[in-house]
């Protein structure tokens, strides 16, 4: 089916590295032009191999994206070179040719295409395609997109991803600033510089050993420019440092069509780790109560894109893909389909995982026990074992009940190792850390151990983590006062308070 064109204004964005542009002729222009390295690096009008710089696109963290002209296939490409400083670092080259070995190897209309990787001189780089077009986060910004355009657009981005996740490549940061739509309106997925291959090949180079690293993971070695545009888009299992799987970009490209659909982004807070513990904790406003005339079915499919536990989203891209051409199919007909019995029972059974309080595991382990009563007050057993049982099955049930607490405590007291963390509060089911600097690794850490104590758990709510280092003095010594503080560091101390004096 041919791709439905969209009106766009024309601007350029290639790998997340952006600059302001203005409108010349129809083409975007950089002010910045024959600006190119602040020191000694390549400038405008160099040729790096056979590759001719014309045009300065924008810088990142890792490296400086150029316009070029392929002198020997007479195209436009860009140029993403590694900045000097950084070509002494084996751990960012390594980053860099991992980023387009991963991006080549996969071949799709919706992916930016890489043509080559190379050093030169001291100078390693990469062509890419160029692309013309809009970024998605400038389309919502100029309100330019409908309903049937977003789902053409989510559809495309996942066709693309259903590629790359067939190639074992996860993208690690989909967002609306790294898919653009051409201005023939063909999506394009760019910035494959954090894929992470599954299996890569056991003689490669450097190959990332660590299942774990992840983006969240680089905030505390502050990468200019990396961070701050790619929180609100990210899986919670990314938030939390954990391994990821394709589920996370699901998640993200869920995110994606939210906002497209929308206007607004579904995870939202004041500051980038309150975001992070809404991407882990919150559920998101239903897209139909944003915007009452959103169809159903569009509702069903964004909310499984952002289920938190990755098993509940659909396994892959692909499997989102094959939603998103029904309901593309649906928009463009008029045909609003009825809710799939299929569809219904999977709604239910996850309402039933997350909703009832005791939990699965602890209703299969009621269940039981009220098979086996019924089986013994049916057998001809002495009403005295019977009773022996029952207050055996009571110190068990305290046992239980009383897990949690014990658990949580146990939580704070590894917690308090921590450098930086002042004190600690449980409170319901929420434990509170106050630190010095809420650094993103000290979130992490804190939140895979509540993760890992909330699947041990088989009765009650899940605990959820806070991270704070915004209290006032005030507010923070009114804390301290409080009966279920577990934990304060050696260096506080707590002062008078003013109904003492």
């Amino acid at each position: 089916m041919p791709s439905r064109a969209i009106n766009i204004i024309v601007s350029i964005r290639f790998n997340g590295l952006s600059a302001n542009p203005e409108r010349i002729s129809g083409l975007t222009r950089r002010e910045s032009c024959g600006i190119g390295y602040a020191d000694d690096g390549p400038i405008i009008g160099n040729s790096i191999k056979h590759y001719q710089i014309e045009e300065l696109l924008g810088k990142g963290g890792m490296g400086v994206v150029y316009r070029a002209q392929d002198q020997k296939l007479k195209r436009p490409v860009a140029l993403k070179v590694l900045k000097p400083e950084l070509t002494a670092n084996p751990d960012r080259v390594r980053r860099f040719q991992q980023e387009a070995r991963a991006a080549a190897s996969i071949q799709h209309p919706a992916i930016a295409q890489v043509y080559d990787i190379d050093e030169v001189d001291g100078t390693t780089f990469i062509a890419m395609e160029f692309v013309e077009g809009s970024t998605v986060s400038q389309l919502i910004a100029n309100q330019e997109l409908d309903l049937i355009g977003s789902v053409e657009i989510a559809y495309q981005a996942a066709e693309g991803l259903a590629k790359a996740h067939k190639s074992k490549i996860i993208h690690r940061d989909i967002k609306s600033d790294n898919i653009m739509v051409t201005r023939d309106g063909h999506t394009k997925v760019l910035d494959f510089g954090l894929a992470k291959l599954l299996e890569p090949d056991a003689d490669s180079p450097g190959t990332e050993t660590w299942p774990n690293k992840t983006r969240t993971q680089t905030m505390g070695q502050t990468m200019a420019g990396t961070v701050m545009g790619t929180i609100t888009y990210m899986s919670p299992e990314q938030a939390r440092g954990q391994e990821l799987s394709y589920t996370s970009d699901v998640f993200s490209l869920g995110i994606v069509l939210y906002e497209m659909v929308t206007g607004e982004l579904p995870f939202k807070g004041d500051s980038p780790l309150d975001t992070m513990h809404s991407i882990a904790f919150d559920e998101v406003k239903p897209v139909t109560v944003i915007r009452k005339n959103l169809p159903p079915e569009l509702h069903r499919i964004v909310t499984r894109c952002l289920r938190k536990n990755p098993e509940d989203r659909y396994e892959d891209a692909a499997a989102l893909a094959a939603e998103l051409k029904h309901l593309k199919a649906d928009i463009e007909s008029g045909v609003r389909r009825p809710v799939v019995p299929g569809h219904k029972l999977e709604e239910i059974k996850y309402w039933f995982r997350t909703s009832i309080p005791v939990g699965p595991k602890m209703i299969s382990l009621g269940a039981a026990a009220v098979a086996v009563v019924v089986i013994l007050l049916l057998t001809d057993i002495p009403w005295a074992s019977l009773i022996w049982m029952g207050f055996l099955g009571l110190l068990i049930y305290r046992y239980i009940r009383n897990r949690k607490r014990r658990m949580l405590k146990g939580l704070a007291s590894k917690v308090s190792k921590f450098a930086g963390v002042r004190a600690i509060r449980i409170k319901d089911d929420k434990i509170t850390v106050v630190a010095d600097k809420a650094q993103a690794n000290l979130y992490i850490r804190v939140n895979s151990m509540v993760d890992n104590l909330n699947k041990k758990l088989y009765i009650g709510k899940h605990v959820e983590a806070v991270v704070r280092d915004d209290l006032s003095t005030e507010e923070f010594q009114s804390m301290l006062r409080e009966t279920n503080i577990v934990y304060v560091r050696d260096d506080i101390v707590l002062t008078p308070s003013k109904a003492s004096k």
